[in-house]
């Protein structure tokens, strides 16, 4: 009957499993060994080594955590923005340096080092010859891209300048062996030695320089020259007798011959006269294509004279020799002051 003893009509009872006093003892003393576990953790002792708390101080059955070290603290935004400034300013201070430094010596390069430093390739003779090559020539390299098609033209007529030689020394071969005329054959092996290599220091290599480094010096060494060749070729087409070259007059007199030989010979003959002809027209239209860019560079005779002027006062030795002449007449005037023979300035 004691289950009819309580109000049916009063609030439940509700159990609290926490109310035992044996669970409040053991939850007592685990906060204690908590707390006294955090005490004897310090994470400032500056020790590398990770810290241990025992899990069964707090009644878990976890393996224990582990602590690590401090991070080191990265710089801020505008710490690595201004690091990054100084450091893009440095490196562009150390290449400025450097361009200064190879333009500096690019520059002696150019005022000291001479055009033909690479190994001379012209004339193109084999390796184990006699004689080697004298000069460094590439139209390619050397020149500039809009100079280089009349430079290349210029080389092309010289090449047929030489061809001529040769054609010219055939045709009073065949004069020599028809008529007897041995002066004109040997003038023309004369001519062929002498001015083939002759044209090409003379007038060729000039304009090849000048073009190469806008040399108004060079350019007015040309002209003369190359006229005196212009004249020269149409001389040789005109072929005055005896004078070692084939042209229109020692072909027409050799056709009118009395044999078969001689109208062969004749016919030869005016056709180096023919090619002369051919190639002193060259010689003139290239000399006006010449002069014209000339022109148009603005260059004149007294650029040409100034040029000239300072190339020579470049050269030791005729610093040299005016030292000398200035040296002597110093001396001279010292030793007769009164005026006497000695020179006045």
């Amino acid at each position: 009957m004691s289950g009819f003893d309580q109000n049916p009509f009063a609030e439940p009872a509700v159990f609290n499993p926490f109310a035992d006093p044996s669970v409040q003892q053991a939850a007592g003393n685990n906060a204690a060994r908590a707390q006294q576990g955090l005490e004897e953790y310090n994470p400032f002792d500056g020790s590398n080594q990770t810290t241990r708390v025992s899990m069964d101080r707090v009644g878990g059955g976890n393996p224990p955590p582990t602590i690590q070290a401090a991070p080191v603290i990265s710089p801020g935004p505008q710490q690595q923005a201004a690091m990054s400034n100084a450091d893009f300013q440095r490196r562009q201070e150390e290449l400025e340096k450097k361009a200064q430094e190879l333009q500096r010596r690019e520059e002696e390069l150019k005022n000291n080092v001479p055009f033909n430093s690479q190994r001379n390739n012209w004339p193109p003779l084999p390796d184990k010859f006699c004689v080697q090559p004298c000069f460094y020539q590439d139209i390619n390299v050397e020149i500039p891209l809009e100079f280089q098609k009349i430079v290349r033209m210029l080389y092309y007529i010289w090449m047929l300048h030489t061809l001529m030689y040769l054609l010219n020394v055939l045709g009073c071969l065949a004069l020599f062996i028809q008529v007897g005329s041995g002066a004109m054959f040997g003038l023309s092996i004369l001519y062929c030695i002498l001015f083939t290599p002759a044209s090409y220091l003379c007038w060729f290599r000039p304009v090849y320089k000048a073009f190469r480094s806008d040399s108004s010096f060079n350019f007015m060494v040309f002209f003369v020259i190359y006229f005196g060749q212009l004249i020269a070729t149409v001389i040789q087409a005109i072929g005055i007798p005896n004078l070692g070259t084939c042209g229109f007059i020692t072909g027409l007199s050799t056709i009118g011959g009395r044999t078969s030989g001689d109208l062969a010979v004749g016919i030869l003959v005016l056709l180096i006269g023919l090619g002369f002809g051919v190639v002193a027209l060259g010689d003139f239209l290239l000399l006006v294509r010449v002069s014209r860019l000339y022109r148009s560079t603005g260059a004149s005779f007294s650029k040409a004279q100034a040029e000239f002027t300072s190339g020579v006062m470049r050269n030791e030795h005729v610093r040299g020799a005016a030292a000398d002449v200035v040296g002597s007449a110093v001396r001279a005037q010292m030793s007769n002051p009164s005026g006497g023979t000695g020179p006045r300035f």
